[in-house]
């Protein structure tokens, strides 16, 4: 899996976002301008010691995303798509994009992907989540999909150990 993010804004979220990439086993996608510098302290500390073990890939803006990757499935997070993140197939190669947290991903680029736009559904007057949350929930929606693959299914106590 792939999580393309368009011009993030907040250093936090994308740290955190780092962090969930860190731990689902994928990579993220960043296309400029980003609303912050890669080696800000509030990146860093939400990512914690994971973002040096993220696979981050870097882009001027959306048509070079699409040069060099002009066969991606893209699925396009938006408060504003008809179907629910939950109504589709995710595959193990998709990319989820995420747009910026002040106004999402331009709605000239939504247009033209309608059938590839997904939303989490909320309440009518809740404009939207916070981006980190949203993306942790899309993408754990596809990885569950997939059965977790190559996931650790049960997690390991520190001092103790589990009932067999």
């Amino acid at each position: 899996m792939h999580i393309i993010l368009h011009q993030p804004e907040i250093p936090q979220n994308t740290g955190n976002i780092g962090r969930t990439c860190v731990a689902a086993g994928t990579s993220l996608h960043l296309i400029e301008p980003l609303g912050f510098r890669l080696d800000e302290k509030q990146l860093k500390r939400a990512g914690m010691d994971y973002w040096e073990q993220l696979e981050v890939h870097r882009y001027m803006n959306f048509q070079e995303f699409i040069e060099k990757h002009p066969d991606a499935k893209i699925w396009y997070a938006t408060t504003k798509a008809h179907q629910s993140y939950t109504e589709v197939k995710f595959e193990p190669d998709d990319y989820i994009m995420f747009g910026k947290e002040s106004a999402g991903i331009p709605e000239e680029i939504l247009v033209e992907h309608e059938e590839s736009c997904i939303r989490i559904p909320m309440l009518p007057q809740i404009r939207s989540l916070n981006l980190s949350n949203s993306v942790a929930i899309v993408l754990y929606e596809a990885l569950r999909q997939q059965g977790f693959a190559d996931l650790e299914a049960r997690g390991n106590l520190h001092r103790l150990k589990w009932k067999e």
